[in-house]
Order: structure tokens, then C-alpha cells, then sequence
């Protein structure tokens, strides 16, 4: 199936939030998600996050949301907070063309690292990063606190 791989625009942002919505279930967390449209045009505008959409035949059928940060270690790092598929859409190669579009845009932002997690029980994404050669961190865990 050819898809396109596009920069999502101003007016495409409610689709991001499906997609981030649908992935929430899938990841058994469907009522996890709170951030309104209005606080991802704000975090899109500003430049905090880039998105980039899959399509086919002009429908948005997964896509990729990442963001600019800094590992202390190494240097700028481009970071991979959602990662999304449609389910009908899957095994079709679009999962493989949106994730080299996320190493093509590391390497060209002068990035030395990307960065994502993936769920313990989630093996087939696991098998996915390690076909490209990704190393599964297992030796960290994450801390979270917040704000409501």
C-alpha cells in the first residue's frame, strides 16, 4: 500500500488527538488522555512538537509526534512521544515508512540520539525497533508525577 508521508497542518491537529486517543486504548489506557485541541495548536504553533501524518489516498491513517530535547550525555536528541498505526492499516509497510521518516528527520536536525519507549508485553513493536538495529533499554524505569 503506498502511503505519503506529510507534515500535518494547523487545521489537521483534531486527527492527531484521535490517533493519540486510539493508541491509549491500545496501550490500555483509554481514559489517560486529557490535552485539548487548543493545547496542541499552542504546542504545535510554538514549534514544541512536530507532527507527521501517513496517508493514503489523502486519509490520515497514523502518524508520529515527536519533539526536540537534551540528553545530558549526549548532546541534542529528538524524542518519539507517539508513534500510531490505524489497526487496518498495519503490515502494509506505513509503520516502517513513518519510522524512517522519524530517523530521516533526526539525522538531518543535526540530532545524535532518538529516543522513544515501547511497553514491556508490546513485543512485536519491540522485534519492529530492533529490525532497525534500536537497542530496547530495560534497566530504566520512569517517574512520573502529575499535575491535574
Amino acid at each position: 500500500m503506498n502511503a505519503t508521508i506529510e507534515k500535518a497542518q494547523i487545521h489537521e491537529l483534531a486527527y492527531a488527538i484521535e490517533l493519540v486517543r486510539e493508541l491509549a486504548e491500545f496501550e490500555k489506557e483509554p481514559h489517560a488522555v486529557s490535552a485539548t485541541l487548543k493545547q496542541y495548536r499552542q504546542a504545535y504553533e510554538s514549534g514544541k512538537i512536530l507532527i507527521e501524518f501517513a496517508k493514503v489516498e489523502s486519509q490520515i491513517v497514523g502518524m508520529i509526534l515527536m519533539y526536540e530535547t537534551f540528553s545530558t550525555w549526549k548532546g541534542p536528541m529528538l524524542y518519539l512521544e507517539d508513534f500510531y498505526v490505524k489497526p487496518e492499516f498495519r503490515g502494509k509497510g506505513i509503520g516502517k515508512a513513518l519510522f524512517e521518516k522519524y530517523i530521516e528527520l533526526g539525522k538531518k536536525g543535526g540530532f545524535v540520539k532518538l529516543k522513544w519507549q515501547v511497553l514491556d508485553w508490546n513485543q512485536e513493536a519491540i522485534d519492529f525497533y530492533e529490525n532497525f538495529g534500536a537497542t530496547i533499554e530495560k534497566g530504566w524505569w520512569n517517574g512520573v508525577m502529575d499535575f491535574k
